[in-house]
This record gives C-alpha cells, sequence and structure tokens, in this order.
C-alpha cells in the first residue's frame, strides 16, 4: 500500500454555502465553494475543522469528515449529522452563508500498489461519509470499488446514488427494513475476498470488522471517530495507544492501519 501522495499546506478558508440538503432524518450534506481563490489539495480520509458563528454555546470548531470534493467546480461537501448545538446551527445555514473551514487536517487513507485491486468500503451511520471521495478517488486509480453500508433502518438511510454512481453498494440495516439484516458483520459480501478494506463508523463496528479482516489475513485500514478540539495535536483530547506509542488522532490520524493499533482482535 501507498499513500495518496497529494500534500498541501492547513488554510483558514472562508467559504459559501452553495446549497444545504437534507439527505436522512438526522444527516445533511453541506456544499461549500471558496469566497476567493481555490480549495487545497485535499486528500481521502482528511477533515476540516468548521468554525460555528453567532451560536453562543458552541465555542469549539467542529471536526467534520470531507464527504466530497469537486475541484472542477471548487466545491467542498461535508456530510453532517445534527447531535447537538453546533451541527444543528450548521444545519440551519442557507444558501449564500459565509462559514470559516481550517483545512485539510490529519493524513488520509493509503491505494493498493497492486492494479486492478477488489477493495471494500465498510462504513457505519455518519461513518460512511469519507468513503465516498475515497472511493471516487479510488476507482479513477483503476480499482473495483465496493461499497457495504450500515443503517439502523430505512429511516436514517441517506441518499447512496453518489455511490452507486462510483461501484457495488451493498447495505445491512439492523431492523432489515433495507438490504441484508443485521450489522455489516453479518452481511453475505464478506463471503468473498477483498484484496483491502477501508473503514469508517462506531467504534465497536469497526473492531468487528477489524476481527473479521485478522482472521480473513485482509489488510485493513480504519478511520478513528475521537473526540477532537483544535485538530492540531494542540489539546491532546484525541490521543490513542498504539503499538508505536500514544498518537494524536487528528494529526497522525484518523486513518490508521488495524497492524497499529492496540486492539484485541
Amino acid at each position: 500500500m501507498c499513500a495518496f501522495k497529494i500534500m498541501a499546506q492547513k488554510s483558514l478558508l472562508d467559504c459559501v454555502v452553495v446549497a444545504n440538503t437534507p439527505l436522512s432524518n438526522t444527516c445533511f450534506q453541506l456544499q461549500l465553494r471558496p469566497v476567493s481563490g481555490t480549495l487545497p489539495a485535499i486528500l481521502p480520509g482528511q477533515f476540516v475543522e468548521v468554525r460555528v458563528d453567532h451560536t453562543p454555546t458552541v465555542i469549539l470548531r467542529r471536526p467534520i469528515s470531507v464527504f466530497d470534493v469537486d475541484f472542477s467546480t471548487q466545491t467542498l461537501s461535508l456530510l453532517i449529522q445534527k447531535v447537538g448545538d453546533g451541527t444543528i446551527a450548521l444545519s440551519e445555514l442557507s444558501e449564500g452563508a459565509v462559514v470559516n473551514l481550517l483545512l485539510p487536517l490529519g493524513n488520509g487513507f493509503s491505494t493498493p500498489e497492486k492494479p486492478n485491486s477488489r477493495l471494500l468500503l465498510v462504513g457505519g451511520g455518519v461513518g460512511v461519509a469519507p468513503l465516498l471521495y475515497l472511493g471516487r478517488q479510488l476507482r479513477d486509480s483503476g480499482h473495483e470499488v465496493n461499497f457495504l453500508l450500515g443503517f439502523r433502518s430505512v429511516r436514517e438511510m441517506i441518499d447512496l446514488s453518489a455511490y452507486r454512481s462510483i461501484g457495488n453498494v451493498y447495505v445491512t440495516t439492523e431492523d432489515g427494513s433495507e438490504g441484508e439484516t443485521g450489522f455489516v458483520t453479518n452481511h453475505s459480501i464478506l463471503k468473498q475476498k477483498a484484496d483491502h478494506l477501508y473503514v469508517c463508523g462506531p467504534s465497536p463496528m469497526m473492531k468487528a470488522v477489524a476481527a473479521y479482516a485478522v482472521k480473513a489475513g485482509v489488510s485493513c485500514e480504519v478511520s478513528l471517530e475521537n473526540k477532537m478540539a483544535c485538530g492540531l495535536g494542540a489539546c491532546l483530547c484525541c490521543v490513542t495507544d498504539t503499538k508505536e506509542g500514544h498518537k494524536c488522532v487528528c494529526t497522525e490520524g484518523p486513518v490508521f492501519n488495524i497492524n497499529q493499533l492496540k486492539w484485541q482482535i
């Protein structure tokens, strides 16, 4: 495996809201474009820190995964779940509002060195967010992209048309209202061995998929969702213990190979 080679310095960037679109009963897509200048290079798996203005209960920026990037239109998309005052405030932004971003942050996913690799991108809930841009980049690099996406129910499932335009999409819901019933680790697609797994979602889900990967002998990367405040490695609230010592998820992650982590798998 080798990393995507695009690199960029961190930037503070004012962006205008191009569209604010509900994608489920709890999630929405915020499409942004720089007020001036251009977007910096952004790696699949990186994230941004969003400043939430005019909300007295929100002091810190909010870390949000990069959902998609279209450099031809200079549009950056974020998939955001409404879970607190900050994200609710962002969900109420209208077209033309200006949002300040710190980006790009963290390290991204790797790309296979083996040509035409069969890849499985596994996401749970809002953890599906970084997999769209990743899948697009991997497909454009000549690899076979398959998505395995899990939700609690069809009511919480986002519109998956963008994923289907990139590769095969397999779905699980815990209540069986869409796709196969159960968790992503129960899906029949896992009977077909992939060359590499990319995973993002709740920690128990990622650990379960990592355990499958170890048993199947498949390389696996996960994007950790530790709580982050600064995004720059200064506050140390996102530190995780790895086989190489304590590391800040915001600067040395959020993507890690499972072989680096002290997970009991």
